[in-house]
C-alpha cells in the first residue's frame, strides 16, 4: 500500500461551517449539535482507509528497553534500528532572540550600605571588595566602631555594572538571550530492520518488520515500544492520527471527498430531527441518495493507484513474465553469432 497522495487537510469546525451555510434555519434555531457530529466525521475517516492518513516519521531513543510512542501514533509502517552514529558540528547558521523571565526577582537595595556588613551591591559582577575608600585604603583598614554611609553604586563605578535586565510595570525582570544554532548533524551509517511482533491494532499488515530475521525484537503495547535492546536509537515511519497539534479533528480537503463528508453530516442531522418528530422525511430521502453517490466517488478516488503504484505493478508483472517464459532457457549457453565468410558472399553473388 502506498501513501504518496498529497492531501490538504482542514479542521472539523470548517466542515461544520459549510454544513451550517446549507442549513441556515436550523443553525439559527440552534438545532445542530456539533458534539453529535464528530463521530460521523471520524467514521468517514475510517471508511476511507489509511490512504488519507498522514505519514510521519520520528527518531526514538530507547532507554532501559522501552520508549513512549508519539501521541498521534496510529499504525506502524516500518521501523529501523540506527547504529554507527557520526556527529558533525557545522558552521553556526541562523540566530534568534528569546525573552526569558529571571528566576530570581530583581531586588532594590537601600540607599545606604553598612560598611561593617557583608558587601552587597546591586549588580551581577562586582569587585571583591567594593567599598568607598577612593582606592586609597581597603575596607579592612576601617574601624568597625565607626561606620560611614556609602551611596548606592552606580554604573559609573569601575567595580560594578548594571545587569542587562528589562523591567515591566509589574516589577518583573526579563533578559534577552541570543541563541545561535550549533548546526549539529547526526549521521547513522548502519540501519537494519528489527523484528516487530504481530499486533493487528498497531502494526500495518504489510509491515516488513513482521517478517524480518533479526536477533532483536520489539513489540507495541499501551502506547509504548518495548524492545530487547536496552539502549538504542530507532527510526519509525507511522500513520498519524487525524488531528492537529492542538488535538482538533482533521479531515481531508479535496473537492471529490468534501461531498462525502458534508452529506454524511447532513444525513445525521436530518436523522436526529426525524427522531424528534420533525417533518424532514423528504429531505432525508434526498440526502441519502446523494450520500451513496458521493461515497462511491470518494472511494474510487482514494483507491485509485498513483503513478508509483502503477510502476511497481508494471515491474512486478515484467518479472513474473520473465520468470515464466525466459528463465527456462538460462541453462543454455549463448548462441554464437554466425559471421558470413568471403566464400559464402562470393557464391551468393554468383
Amino acid at each position: 500500500m502506498s501513501y504518496n497522495y498529497t492531501l490538504k487537510y482542514r479542521r472539523f469546525d470548517q466542515l461544520l461551517d459549510d454544513v451550517q451555510v446549507d442549513f441556515q434555519n436550523l443553525a439559527l434555531e440552534s438545532m445542530i449539535e456539533p458534539q453529535q457530529l464528530i463521530k460521523v466525521a471520524k467514521r468517514v475517516n475510517y471508511d476511507l482507509g489509511l490512504r488519507i492518513y498522514r505519514t510521519k516519521e520520528v527518531l526514538l531513543e530507547i532507554c532501559k528497553g522501552n520508549v513512549k510512542l508519539p501521541d498521534d501514533f496510529f499504525v506502524l509502517n516500518y521501523a529501523l534500528v540506527c547504529d554507527e552514529v557520526t556527529e558533525t558540528i557545522g558552521t553556526p547558521q541562523g540566530t534568534w532572540i528569546e525573552s526569558r523571565p529571571l528566576v530570581t526577582p530583581y531586588k532594590q537595595t537601600s540607599t545606604t550600605i553598612d560598611v561593617c556588613a557583608a558587601p552587597i551591591v546591586n549588580c551581577e559582577r562586582c569587585n571583591i571588595s567594593p567599598c568607598s575608600c577612593n582606592n586609597s585604603c581597603s575596607c579592612s583598614q576601617q574601624s568597625c566602631n565607626t561606620c560611614y554611609p556609602t551611596p548606592l553604586p552606580t554604573s559609573n563605578d569601575s567595580y560594578c555594572f548594571k545587569p542587562k535586565i528589562e523591567l515591566n510595570c509589574k516589577g518583573e525582570a526579563y533578559e534577552l538571550v541570543q541563541i545561535v544554532n550549533p548546526g549539529l548533524t547526526r549521521t547513522y551509517k548502519r540501519n537494519f530492520l528489527i523484528r516487530i511482533l504481530e499486533n493487528p491494532q498497531s502494526v500495518e499488515c504489510g509491515c516488513p518488520n513482521l517478517y524480518a530475521r533479526s536477533e532483536h525484537s520489539a513489540w507495541i503495547r499501551d502506547g509504548y515500544l518495548y524492545s530487547t535492546l536496552k539502549d538504542a536509537v530507532i527510526y519509525i515511519s507511522y500513520q498519524g492520527q487525524m488531528e492537529d497539534d492542538d488535538g482538533n479533528l482533521l479531515i481531508p480537503d479535496h473537492d471529490m471527498l468534501n461531498d462525502y463528508y458534508e452529506y454524511a453530516v447532513k444525513q445525521r442531522i436530518l436523522e436526529n430531527l426525524l427522531m424528534n418528530d420533525e417533518p424532514v422525511t423528504t429531505k432525508l430521502q434526498l440526502v441519502e441518495v446523494r450520500l451513496r453517490a458521493s461515497r462511491n466517488n470518494a472511494l474510487s478516488i482514494v483507491n485509485t493507484p498513483n503513478f508509483a503504484e502503477m510502476r511497481r505493478l508494471w515491474e512486478s508483472n515484467r518479472r513474473a513474465m520473465y520468470g515464466r517464459y525466459y528463465d527456462m532457457f538460462k541453462s543454455y549457453g549463448a548462441v554464437p553469432a554466425v559471421v558470413p565468410t568471403n566464400n559464402f558472399i562470393n557464391g551468393y553473388n554468383k
